[in-house]
């Protein structure tokens, strides 16, 4: 049996999340800072172990004030907790290319567990030799279990920040030397 690494490719992979405003609209944002490594068994990716983090210096709503106040303690408190971390528990495949992952999301110092819906996007080998796979991942979190309390309504009364936060993640992952284990 052999542990195969497999390294995040960051220039083909992207890290977002949707939350409403007002009730009535969505704001997208992302990381453009991050990393990850899934360790399996041969190739096969039911055995997966997967590892992320996201630089929270990073997060980009198109907008700087609401990004800064995003860094802020009102939010991620980027100054005290500079990533937010993502380690698997377990990973299961659910049926053809589905899967269920499932692990401990750390973000401003909270640490919950959270499932992802996988869509495996299968494997190719690149021009210049390098095997890679693709994935797609989607979820759901309370961004208030997370610290990411800050809330205030309109004089209409409208609240300004929904809790969900749906997430989104399209990555490829680049196959490094397998280590045999004797």
């Amino acid at each position: 049996m052999a542990t195969t690494k497999w390294v995040l490719d960051p220039t083909h992979s992207e890290v977002q999340f949707k939350i409403k405003h007002l009730v009535i609209s969505t704001v997208t944002g992302s990381f453009k800072q991050f990393e990850g490594e899934v360790e399996t068994e041969d190739d096969n990716f039911e055995t997966g172990k997967v590892r992320f983090a996201a630089n929270i210096a990073s997060i980009d709503t198109n907008q700087e004030q609401r990004d800064q106040h995003l860094k802020s303690a009102d939010f991620f408190d980027a100054e005290n907790y500079p990533q937010l971390t993502f380690e698997s528990t377990l990973l299961r495949k659910v049926s053809g290319n589905e899967y269920k992952l499932q692990g401990n999301l750390t973000i401003k110092g909270e640490t919950h567990t959270i499932d992802l819906n996988v869509e495996y996007g299968g494997s190719a080998t690149d021009f210049y030799g390098n095997h890679k796979a693709g994935f797609e991942l989607t979820g759901k979190i309370s961004r208030k279990e997370f610290g990411l309390t800050w809330s205030a309504v309109t004089e209409a009364g409208a609240i300004v920040v929904g809790d969900d936060v749906k997430l989104f993640a399209n990555v490829q992952f680049v196959k490094q030397v397998a280590e045999v284990v004797a």
